[in-house]
């Protein structure tokens, strides 16, 4: 399988510059590196972006993440390998993803004061930034039809 075309990341230099300025800032959030992948990974399943759930799980693994716990994000509700603050993540990832099946306001007040006692500002700065960033991503390589095994950097 090949891409419809270049990653418009990549063709429009100025974009890149953007993307990679907002990743810094994710880095210096605070945000552990790990969780970044796991809610990545967790987006990426939702919207079916195979270039992204493989470069998700590549980067878990040479983090030395367990085998477990990459195989069960899809269904971390039932896996015991998730703590609290990871949880809080995860449900954040979720309906920050599925706006546009929501019945409900995007992320309860439940959900956030759940998020917030894990997370200080500048850690949950940079964990909505790299869901949101996850999301640009999995639109952009679904519609060109990114294939998975894809590498960037």
């Amino acid at each position: 399988m090949k891409a419809r075309m270049t990653n418009p990341a990549y063709v429009l230099p100025g974009a890149l510059k953007g993307i990679g300025t907002i990743f810094q800032a994710v880095n210096d959030s605070g945000l552990p590196q790990e969780l970044a992948e796991i809610v990545g990974l967790r987006a990426s399943q939702i919207n079916g972006c195979g270039a992204c759930v493989y470069g998700h799980v590549d980067n878990l693994r040479k983090a030395g993440t367990s085998e477990e716990r990459i195989a069960s994000v899809v269904a971390w509700h039932e896996a015991p390998y998730y703590s609290d603050a990871e949880r809080a993540a995860l449900q954040l990832t979720e309906v920050m993803t599925r706006l546009a099946d929501r019945s409900h306001e995007s992320v309860p007040d439940q959900l956030w004061d759940e998020v917030a006692d894990h997370f200080d500002e500048k850690e949950l700065s940079g964990l909505i930034l790299v869901i949101s960033l996850t999301n640009l991503f999995n639109r952009i390589n679904t519609t060109i039809k990114e294939p998975a095994g894809t590498t960037w950097g």
